[in-house]
């Protein structure tokens, strides 16, 4: 089990091709944390409806930003949390992997959602986030519901569709992936 979390830890996982649970199906999620107690990360690649400033629009600070949300996971998706990779502009972050924050300011993110062109090259909201109890993603990877993979920040901050961004993270892992990539959900479509 050590072993799973240990590979986990500053990876991405990308939901195999025959996961038809609609809250994962060709998802990319970035992990944040997993170990003994659980595992937790966020969707990277389902874009929500909502933006910023209408999810908040009384917030002093977030409030009337045009900013997309996305759908984190199926858990807690009364918060919102975010992820950037500009440390210098939005101090007070937890380090996720080299350069990739979780978290900080929310003065400086509202400033930089505001004025920082790249904003979207550069930080995500989520509403929600993606949680397994203790030994459940450890149970889920040993099944083979998901194939792990290192940090893309081209992944995580692209604005391409949904499957698009799947595709494209399954076809950067070599050979493998590019067969994973182009199989449907359930097999007997083709």
């Amino acid at each position: 089990m050590t072993t799973d979390i240990e590979s986990t830890r500053a990876s991405m996982l990308l939901a195999v091709p025959q996961m038809l649970d609609p809250n994962f199906m060709h998802t990319v999620v970035l992990m944040c944390g997993h170990s003994a107690e659980g595992a937790f990360g966020f969707v990277v690649n389902q874009r929500s409806s909502f933006v910023l400033g209408k999810l908040v629009p009384d917030h002093p600070l977030l409030g009337g930003i045009d900013f997309p949300v996305f759908t984190g996971g199926p858990v807690g998706q009364e918060a919102m949390q975010f992820v950037h990779r500009v440390p210098d502009s939005i101090p007070g972050g937890h380090a996720i992997a080299e350069g990739l924050l979780l978290g900080g300011e929310i003065g400086a993110l509202a400033r930089v959602l505001r004025t920082d062109s790249r904003a979207r090259r550069q930080v995500r909201l989520f509403v929600g986030h993606s949680g397994w109890s203790a030994g459940q993603l450890d149970g889920e990877l040993s099944i083979g519901s998901w194939v792990r993979a290192p940090i893309d920040g081209e992944i995580v901050f692209s604005e391409e569709p949904a499957e698009v961004v799947w595709r494209r993270a399954m076809r950067n892992l070599g050979r493998d992936g590019e067969g994973l990539s182009r199989l449907p959900p359930d097999v007997s479509w083709n």
